[in-house]
């Protein structure tokens, strides 16, 4: 009894040894290339969403801030550009907000408590990232950084709402 076609050339149930090798090098692509190699493929991995998808990631710091207006230690605002955060206190490096303690005018005060709200609302409205300057800290001791969520600045949205304006160096009056 012959066999026919079929059962001679009929594989065993698995997977062949080029195919192991196919998924191999798959795989070996896919970890080469990362986790976000759609992303590349699809815009390169300078677009925007490619970099906004990174910067989100990198948001891995988070307090509950109340308010304070001096002492420390303590998850708090002190104003619109200063706040408490474990224990260190940090100097958003990129704005200039106006006064709340001792301002030159009532203008000055109320745009600064305005300030101060807003920014205790973008602090606790989730993870954000502090990233370094040319330098650490200010004249007065406090840690200088640019505050980011997303790959975008906090103080950069208080510029905009018009509640602070970009550093440029020095302090200008707000009256």
């Amino acid at each position: 009894m012959a066999k026919g076609w079929r059962a001679r050339h009929r594989r065993k149930a698995g997977v062949s040894g080029p195919a192991v090798v196919y998924m191999l090098c798959i795989g070996l692509l896919v970890g080469w290339y990362g986790p976000d190699w759609r992303d590349r493929l699809e815009g390169g991995s300078g677009s925007a969403g490619a970099a906004a998808m990174h910067s989100a990631s990198s948001d891995t710091l988070s307090a509950r801030f109340g308010l304070c207006h001096s002492g420390g230690g303590a998850n708090c605002v002190v104003d619109g550009d200063t706040f408490w955060f474990r224990g260190e206190k940090v100097r958003i490096a990129d704005i200039d907000t106006p006064e709340t303690h001792g301002p030159r005018c009532a203008a000055e005060g109320a745009l600064g408590a305005r300030a101060t709200e807003r920014l205790h609302v973008l602090l606790n409205a989730g993870p954000f990232s502090l990233e370094s300057i040319d330098r650490e800290t200010d004249r007065y001791g406090r840690t200088l950084r640019v505050v980011t969520r997303g790959g975008q600045s906090i103080g950069g949205m208080l510029v905009a709402e018009g509640l602070a304006r970009d550093w440029d160096g020095s302090r200008h009056p707000w009256c």
